[in-house]
């Protein structure tokens, strides 16, 4: 006899996961990534406001947690520098 255990993978993504994508979904739209620092950081008060709104059932630290996603997702992506074959290594 085997015992199956009930997964919450039926039930959809959370509202975490709901606003996170919802987040990104909107960055990609709007071009937040090729604003200006000061720029993203006034959009992303206003789109968080309007998410905190969407999703009443999270809390500040969820909030929170979506945001710094967000900002991470709209910085530019920092390449270490390719090592150069047969250079030597310090």
């Amino acid at each position: 006899m085997t015992i199956k255990k009930k997964t919450d993978r039926s039930a959809g993504p959370s509202s975490v996961d709901q606003a996170r994508d919802e987040l990104f979904s909107h960055i990609l739209r709007c071009g937040v990534t090729e604003a200006e620092p000061e720029h993203q950081k006034e959009w992303m008060d206003d789109t968080m406001q309007y998410l905190a709104e969407r999703y009443a059932d999270l809390g500040e630290k969820e909030l929170a947690q979506v945001r710094v996603l967000g900002e991470r997702f709209c910085k530019p992506v920092v390449r270490g520098n390719p090592e150069i074959a047969g250079s030597p290594s310090s």
